[in-house]
């Protein structure tokens, strides 16, 4: 029997972690490897990531402005809205409870050597400054105002999603208004564009196996598995948090709320959580898991096209997860004792900056720095988990584009109703 195409992205990222840490233990300072990753493997799984990314803003604007305007009442528009962004936060709280309570049982800062919290906190401590949030970022009134994009060309060049997604939402509602025979070509054409970013997204995804294995293997081979032996607790209490959530959290949700079988669900989804996985980003991977929520899950166009583009950028559960461990874990490491109403703090602030972090690679760690600042404990601690944010990375991407999917079929359930799919199913992410 031929593999599918998530048979051969997980054949990649396997391969790919291998021959990584294999080349990390016996060649770490070798000068080819450095060439291999810098003129081979790091090209390759760039140019796969950027063919992703290339579409993500065509593909949300198409998307999101169809799925409003094909809901068409407003009041249902405001329906949806409501479930969704409930949906978001009560996961994402609960999500960071998780952790919190896991890190304060386990207590992984308490016991990290004050030599490797030196000598982490000397080799990183250029790459936290890097990524210390700008002069005046954070949460306030600001934040409210720059959601409205001035220029919504301007937003998209720039990437700022949460412009993007406004002006989309803005132009759907504005569809909704419209009679139906002045409406219709626009939605037409936009049906068009997200179709063919669409079919970009199959011809991307049949390069998927060589770009996940190059993404990996540039990970694996710089770092190995010596730093995780450094911060052991650390990271496998994060891991055991994410976990939790992911098999037991929207396990219970799926069946109660989504009236899915959880074992059915993650079956289907098993292409967008190894995309999601290799490529540390929710907007990288939103193309995928649109394509298989609608194709695989049942889930209809309008509503896809709704929640999903919003999960990517508002609704990082396994984010806030790992923001609240990392925050206790580091105020252990300096021994500040933070007291249950500074975690409920934490815990705010953590699903707050959550659905600010941008949708890729990284991108929570400056919104982590705030956190930390806001609680006082040090910014620069942050350094001390730089060695393993990659790869957590990759863990709790994969939760985060799981929330996006389960709110997607609880949303659905309540609304429309999924559509009934076959039995056995080759999700065609690779069209």
């Amino acid at each position: 029997m031929k593999p599918g195409l998530h048979q051969k992205i997980l054949a990649g990222l396997l391969l790919g972690g291998a021959a990584g840490v294999a080349c990390n233990v016996l060649a770490a300072d070798a000068r080819w490897l450095a060439a291999v990753n810098t003129y081979v493997a790091g090209p390759v799984g760039q140019i796969f990531l950027r063919m992703l990314f290339m579409v993500v803003v065509p593909l949300v604007f198409a998307s999101l402005t169809v799925g409003v305007a094909l809901l068409g009442d407003l009041r249902r528009v405001g329906r949806v809205g409501a479930k969704t962004i409930g949906y978001f936060l009560v996961t994402t709280a609960a999500a960071c409870v998780i952790g919190l309570v896991l890190v304060n049982q386990f207590e992984p800062g308490g016991g990290l050597d004050p030599t490797t919290r030196a000598s982490l906190l000397e080799t990183y401590r250029s790459e936290a400054a890097q990524r210390a949030p700008e002069a005046g970022a954070g949460f306030g009134i600001h934040t409210l105002v720059n959601i409205v994009p001035r220029n919504p060309i301007d937003a998209a060049t720039r990437g700022d999603m949460l412009g993007v997604i406004f002006f989309s939402l803005m132009l759907g509602i504005a569809l909704t208004l419209l009679p139906s025979d002045r409406a219709r070509p626009l939605v037409r054409v936009l049906e068009a564009l997200g179709d063919a970013m669409v079919a970009i997204i199959g011809i991307v995804m049949k390069i998927a196996p060589y770009g996940v294995a190059g993404l990996i293997f540039v990970v694996t081979s710089r770092f190995g598995w010596g730093i995780l032996r450094e911060l052991a607790v650390y990271v496998a209490v994060a891991i055991a948090g994410l976990l939790i959530h992911q098999t037991v959290s929207f396990s219970l949700l799926l069946r109660f709320l989504g009236r899915m079988s959880p074992w059915d669900f993650f079956r289907r989804a098993e292409p967008v959580m190894i995309t999601a996985f290799s490529t540390s980003s929710s907007n990288a991977t939103l193309p995928t898991t649109i394509k298989v929520s609608e194709e695989a899950l049942g889930i209809p166009k309008e509503i896809a096209g709704f929640v999903l583009p919003l999960g990517a950028t508002m609704n990082m559960n396994g984010t806030a997860l790992f923001e609240g461990v990392t925050v206790l874990f580091v105020a252990q490491v300096f021994g500040v004792d933070l007291s249950v109403g500074e975690q409920a703090i934490v815990l705010a602030l953590s699903v707050l900056m959550a659905v600010g972090a941008a949708g890729v690679p990284g991108g929570s760690i400056p919104l982590l720095m705030l956190v930390l600042q806001a609680v006082g404990v040090p910014g620069e601690g942050i350094a001390l988990v730089l060695g393993v944010d990659r790869i957590l990375d990759m863990c709790r991407t994969v939760v985060n584009v799981t929330g996006d999917m389960t709110a997607a079929v609880y949303v659905a359930r309540t609304e429309a109703g999924l559509r009934p799919v076959p039995e056995e199913v080759e999700v065609v992410a690779a069209g």
